[in-house]
């Protein structure tokens, strides 16, 4: 069996009034993210881990945010394109793993819905993704509740 292991990074800013989006749920908050599709840093995260675990570029060579196309578009319908990719080039996950820093919103509530949702969209069992929630002990632009950042690694297996 070959393997690869792909990491992604994505980030966003927080403002009021805006949807939030995460690992395709919505969540119940009085701000969101600041961004050309529905800001979905979880999801864009990723995409990217998965994208880079076969040297594929990242999320923006593939949905440009200067694109029309892609103006608020659901996350979920980008990671099934990527999905897409990965199993054209003969690959599956073994596992994929998140990691969500944000300050003020409580995820925990969340995160089982996030699993289902993402294995959905990927359709591989929940059993193979998991996600977590942090903080940043109030440091950082997270920690002011400036933005969200995501980290996810993945591992490939054909």
């Amino acid at each position: 069996m070959e393997y690869r292991i792909g990491n992604g990074y994505d980030v966003h800013a927080l403002a009021e009034g805006l949807e939030m989006w995460l690992g395709g749920v919505r969540i119940a908050s009085s701000c969101g993210f600041v961004a050309h599709s529905d800001g979905d840093v979880a999801i864009h995260a990723l995409c990217d881990a998965l994208l880079g675990a076969l040297a594929l570029g990242d999320i923006g060579k593939h949905f440009p945010d200067t694109s029309a196309e892609y103006k608020g578009i659901d996350s979920k319908i980008l990671l099934a394109k990527v999905m897409e990719l990965i199993r054209k080039e003969g690959w599956d996950i073994a596992n994929a793993d998140l990691t969500i820093a944000m300050q003020k919103t409580k995820l925990s509530p969340y995160i089982q819905q996030m699993r289902e949702c993402l294995a959905r969209v990927m359709v591989i069992p929940a059993e193979k993704i998991s996600v977590k929630a942090t903080t940043t002990e109030r440091l950082g632009f997270v920690g002011r509740s400036e933005g969200c950042e995501t980290y996810a690694v993945v591992l490939l297996q054909r």
